[in-house]
């Protein structure tokens, strides 16, 4: 069977809808849970794929993030290897720092709510996007924004924030945006982040109130390109010997 290791990094921001697409491909998901004291692999060796999810600390910073170097080195491995890669938001901003890029402070602010992308040319033949519609509306929270590492490839912006998705190397992606959440993701980020948002003049009625509409205007972009990530998982899995995904 193949497997994915997914690097979780607060109760609120697991997985959701990229784990239903792994398990539906029959992918067993490994969750790392470094807020609860799991260890981050120190490589990719025997796994799969590997998926980075969001939080509120720096890529830039050890504080308060004990384990950034240590998901940084798994992130360049995945590069090195070829390993299926998928970063959200924060996550993002790790592989663009494994990559070679650079992290910095939003000069527009925060980007938080629902709102926009627009996918680039680059984007229709890109293995997780072809296809996918030009426009997409997702949820966005975070306060910084990235360089692409060299070489990468730039796939979606947003009117506050030109990257907002990017694939580096041959099978990494990076997503700065929310395109996982389900209604139950999103009630879990408005629990655990709704102070900040109203700090930062978004009130929890513009998510929470048109959330189930965007969810579901989302849903078929998003099982795509998920759906499309875990075969990506079971491709790797066959190429290292493991047939059971066939």
């Amino acid at each position: 069977m193949s497997n994915c290791v997914v690097v979780q990094h607060l109760e609120p921001e697991g997985p959701y809808r990229i784990s239903d697409a792994l398990q539906r491909r029959d992918v067993e998901v490994d969750v790392c849970r470094v807020f609860a004291g799991d260890a981050v692999p120190d490589d990719l060796s025997g796994y799969d794929g590997v998926v980075v999810m969001g939080g509120p600390m720096s890529a830039t910073s050890d504080d308060r993030f004990p384990s950034r170097r240590a998901e940084i080195a798994l992130l360049a491995d995945a590069l090195e290897r070829g390993v299926p890669a998928l970063g959200v938001c924060l996550g993002a901003q790790l592989l663009a720092v494994a990559g070679g890029g650079t992290v910095y402070r939003g000069a527009n602010g925060a980007e938080i709510g629902w709102a926009p992308v627009a996918l680039s040319r680059d984007a229709a033949d890109d293995p997780l996007f072809s296809g996918v519609p030009s426009s997409l509306t997702v949820l966005h929270w975070h306060g910084d924004t990235f360089d692409l590492p060299p070489g990468a490839v730039h796939l979606a912006s947003s009117r506050h924030y030109r990257n907002q998705a990017f694939r580096c190397g041959s099978a990494a992606w990076g997503l700065q945006f929310h395109l996982e959440v389900d209604a139950g993701a999103v009630a879990a980020f408005t629990r655990a982040f709704g102070d900040e948002a109203e700090r930062c003049g978004v009130p929890l009625g513009e998510i929470d109130g048109p959330a189930p509409g965007h969810l579901s205007a989302l849903e078929g972009a998003g099982q795509i390109v998920l759906e499309r990530f875990a075969t990506l998982v079971c491709e790797r899995a066959v190429k290292s010997g493991d047939r059971s995904c066939l």
